[in-house]
């Protein structure tokens, strides 16, 4: 059996490759390298530097390496981009993604697990937000991911011996504890990094966007997970589907928010280094509070998170970004 991972070089793939591999997986990875990093990779990785859009490639890779399995990473993920350039993030995350599960209906690969996002909930109701909750995504991020949970269901329906599970990450953070990997995109977007990057004397400033929200202190609430924390919800979801268990959706968050300026401050006491913070005005897209409820994750796949701490998720950052202005630049 092996697991093909889309946007293996990524951030959170490249963390899903290392899980896999410590389980003694065999793992083939897939990657355009557009926002990856090659050498996030083991080197021992079969590793196919291409498109998920080109569908003669995905046929030939699933069957070349006997796939059983697809954990689907590969997509775009910046917010204020994908209402900038809507149609980019239709095709990317959207189009592609309709081509990859009918590459995997077509040559009869069983299980396949898809990085979806809270942004399908738009501005829940209520909080924390739960995986019945309405799905009114007020982005077209949000939207593409839910227009592919829309096609992954149906084609559940239609092809009995294909199975899926979405997990809805809320933010991701940190690095992997053993140092092994970390948030490498350059240009980044995600919060602690960018604060990280700031603390470091890396970035002249940070910019709050929007301290007018309806939040204790103005600015945006979050639901933080570690990295490594949401890579072994897959596995779990993995083991789920092996095990004949349906096709469903999960919650990957914490049930607990921050604000932009509680990580902010976090930042600035774990580092020890104060740094410029600028106020800006509201990003497009952008809901005020959105926090995960993981009781299903929890009771249904027996999901337990082991680094569920600001602070240590901070640290893990910080000393990701320090060892990066290390290396050369990265390939």
């Amino acid at each position: 059996m092996s697991v093909l991972v889309t946007g293996g070089a990524g951030y959170i793939g490249s963390h899903m490759v290392l899980e896999l591999v410590d389980a003694g997986e065999h793992v083939v990875v897939i990657d355009n390298l557009s926002t990856g990093v090659r050498s996030a990779v083991p080197a021992r990785v079969p590793f196919i530097v291409g498109d998920i859009g080109d569908t003669g490639l995905l046929a030939r890779t699933l069957h070349e390496h006997a796939i059983t399995a697809v954990i689907h990473f590969a997509g775009s993920v910046v917010v204020p981009d994908s209402v900038a350039d809507p149609l980019a993030y239709y095709d990317n995350n959207t189009v592609k993604s309709r081509g990859l599960i009918a590459a995997c209906v077509e040559a009869g690969v069983p299980h396949f697990i898809f990085s979806s996002t809270a942004a399908v909930y738009g501005t829940p109701d209520q909080v924390p937000v739960e995986e019945r909750a309405p799905l009114r995504p007020i982005n077209p991020y949000g939207t593409s991911k839910l227009m592919t949970e829309l096609m992954l269901a149906d084609a559940a329906r239609a092809h009995e011996a294909f199975s899926y599970v979405a997990l809805r990450y809320f933010n991701v953070a940190g690095a992997d504890p053993q140092g092994r990997a970390g948030q490498s995109t350059p240009n980044a977007t995600h919060l602690i990094k960018v604060a990280a990057e700031t603390a470091l004397g890396q970035r002249a400033h940070l910019k709050v966007f929007g301290t007018d929200y309806p939040t204790t202190d103005g600015t945006c609430v979050r639901d933080y997970i570690q990295v490594s924390d949401l890579v072994n919800a897959h596995m779990k979801a993995l083991a789920h589907l092996r095990a004949g268990g349906g096709s469903d959706v999960f919650n990957c968050g914490y049930a607990r928010g921050y604000s932009v300026l509680d990580v902010i401050e976090a930042v600035k006491r774990v580092s020890g280094r104060p740094f410029d913070v600028q106020m800006a005005p509201r990003r497009p897209g952008d809901p005020a509070t959105i926090v995960a409820a993981n009781a299903k994750i929890r009771e249904t796949l027996g999901w337990m998170p082991a680094h569920d701490d600001l602070d240590q998720i901070v640290a893990q950052a910080l000393g990701w970004q320090e060892r990066l202005a290390r290396l050369p630049a990265a390939s």
